[in-house]
């Protein structure tokens, strides 16, 4: 977090498990997967001109663990191929904390944390027509977040000091998506599609508070998923030149945002006290988010030489309105209006490999009322590759990121 003070760790560990058959005109698939993780983090509040930091907080252990499974089965024919499956997942994860900084040590305990459950059944199919390609495809997914928990106590006598439970909560959502593709000539095609998609939220969301410098921000445990409708259609070439241009509508309903409680200075139910210039947010469902915009991208490849150009323009803007009346026509937070790329990979001999890649990102918010600009960035990575075998290589890779203006 750039603090004395203020650090983390994180573990964890993957283990999945496939089992599969392929066989003329489709094929079935059975998967399994788990994993666990664990964050270390610490935190600091600032004292007034930033001239020495004080401990605030000691995430000490946050385990969690998640496993999952999904099935499916496929068909192929020459024209159309389909597939139909399920999938599940499930986490169950906690944090244990120490707080309260006083004369020189902490004097509050806290755990929070809960579990999580997602399943669902799909079915899609593929059809290649020549000059037209469709796809489409439907799922259904039940949720459930439950067994939610905050207690938190005076590590000196033991005592109690807040005992919350959350009641259990669940639902349903469907979701689908529809797609076209039109092939104009061997080099041009033309693209459309519809889509819906639905996240629900994580353990960390709805369960966990965190601190950066002064500034706290709850969880919440009664969050609902959030969920995406949107329409594109774009326009490419598949020739010596490559490029696509895309335009695009998107509605995000429910979106979980760190919403602006209050000001520091003060005292609140729950999180306690805010130090003087901090702020108070939490986690909620803040109405509704559109964007609309348009993406293009352009590649070219000369002998051993690529060259490569992206860019992107995007107008959001939130629509709090009962829930957040005062997010209303604010930009997402962290969401830069404008980005541009360009890149360059030159295969200098068989083994030797040169890349570079810039990056522009217009200024944008980094708090849901736009108080607090972040300005303007470019981005430089560059990349040196050296391959010891087909199967194998060695690089070096250097990155840095300029502000080149405002605040």
């Amino acid at each position: 977090a750039g603090l004395v003070g203020a650090n983390s760790t994180a573990s964890g560990g993957s283990v999945t498990a496939t089992i599969a058959r392929i066989i003329d005109g489709g094929g079935w698939r059975l998967q399994a997967w788990a994993r666990s993780s664990d964050l270390k983090n610490t935190s600091s509040s600032v004292a007034a001109g930033r001239v020495a930091t004080t401990p605030a907080s000691d995430q000490y252990s946050t385990p969690a663990l998640g496993h999952g499974f999904n099935a499916a089965w496929q068909g192929r024919g020459t024209a159309f191929s389909w597939e139909v499956g399920g999938d599940a997942r499930f986490a169950d994860g906690h944090a244990f904390e120490r707080f309260r900084y006083m004369a020189g040590g902490f004097t509050r305990g806290r755990v929070s944390g809960g579990t999580t459950a997602v399943a669902g059944l799909y079915a899609e199919g593929v059809l290649d027509r020549g000059d037209w390609l469709v796809i489409g495809g439907a799922r259904v997914d039940a949720w459930r977040q439950d067994e939610a928990v905050r207690r938190e106590r005076d590590l000196a006598t033991g005592a109690v000091t807040l005992n919350s439970t959350s009641p259990d909560t669940s639902g349903t959502t469907p979701t689908a998506r529809f797609g076209v593709r039109y092939r104009l000539n061997e080099a041009t095609w033309l693209r459309g599609a519809a889509y819906a998609g639905f996240r629900p939220p994580t353990l960390n969301e709805l369960h966990r508070p965190f601190r950066v410098g002064n500034d706290v921000t709850e969880a919440n445990p009664t969050l609902t998923p959030e969920t995406l409708y949107g329409v594109e259609f774009g326009i490419g070439g598949d020739g010596a030149t490559r490029w696509s241009g895309t335009i695009f509508y998107n509605r995000l309903d429910d979106p979980i945002t760190n919403v602006t409680v209050g000001p520091g200075g003060m005292a609140y139910p729950v999180a306690g006290f805010i130090p003087v210039g901090g702020v108070l947010r939490q986690r909620r469902n803040a109405g509704q988010i559109k964007a609309w915009g348009l993406e293009a991208d352009i590649s070219r490849t000369f002998g051993g030489l690529t060259l490569m150009g992206a860019a992107s323009a995007t107008k959001a803007e939130v629509d709090g309105g009962g829930a957040s009346p005062q997010l209303t026509g604010k930009r997402p937070a962290q969401t830069p209006e404008y980005t541009v790329t360009a890149g360059v990979d030159w295969k200098a001999t068989e083994r030797l490999t040169l890349s570079a890649n810039a990056r522009f990102e217009s200024q944008r918010f980094e708090d849901d009322l736009n108080s607090r600009r972040l300005g303007a960035s470019i981005g430089i990575d560059a990349r040196v590759a050296w391959r010891l075998t087909p199967d194998s290589e060695l690089y070096l890779a250097w990155v840095q990121s300029t502000k080149v203006e405002g605040k």
